[in-house]
């Protein structure tokens, strides 16, 4: 039962992942996510980076309270969304920004997808007007363009 509570939550971040995006990142707190469209911070570290600890705080608790006395649900929910957040972390920065020079020349459709819906998303500046606000889910038409190549 616990695998399939982390499972449940793992997959239930994508929708949660898109709203928090959409009407979070790209609403009233666009303010820390802004530096992310336009690249006006220099350095390392943007003040996007900030949401990292923002979704930290209550996966810890979760995980924390879900394990004082006897692991429980709360834990098995937390590690759902501790998961999720490391597959985010791996593809969107490591894959997808290249923040560390890693997997720069796949021929995997999905992944290919995946970065050039990624790219969709940025081509706007601004906090209106946005697309692919997911991560790990490809709207279709960008899983054509690149799946329909690879099989010539």
């Amino acid at each position: 039962m616990n695998l399939i509570i982390t499972l449940i939550t793992f997959l239930l971040m994508e929708g949660a992942t898109w709203l928090i995006h959409k009407y979070v990142m790209h609403g009233f707190l666009w303010v820390l996510h802004r530096d992310h469209h336009d690249h006006s911070t220099e350095g390392a570290f943007e003040k996007n980076d900030y949401f990292f600890v923002i979704f930290a705080i209550p996966t810890i608790a979760l995980m924390y309270f879900g394990s004082v006395n006897e692991y429980n649900y709360l834990f098995f929910i937390g590690l759902g969304i501790m998961l999720y957040g490391m597959a985010y972390f791996f593809v969107h920065d490591i894959f997808i920004h290249q923040r560390l020079k890693f997997f720069r020349k796949t021929k995997n459709s999905y992944f290919l997808a995946l970065r050039r819906a990624h790219k969709q998303h940025h081509k706007h500046l601004g906090k209106e007007d946005g697309e692919c606000f997911g991560f790990l889910y490809v709207p279709i038409k960008y899983f054509k363009m690149y799946f329909n190549n690879s099989k010539k």
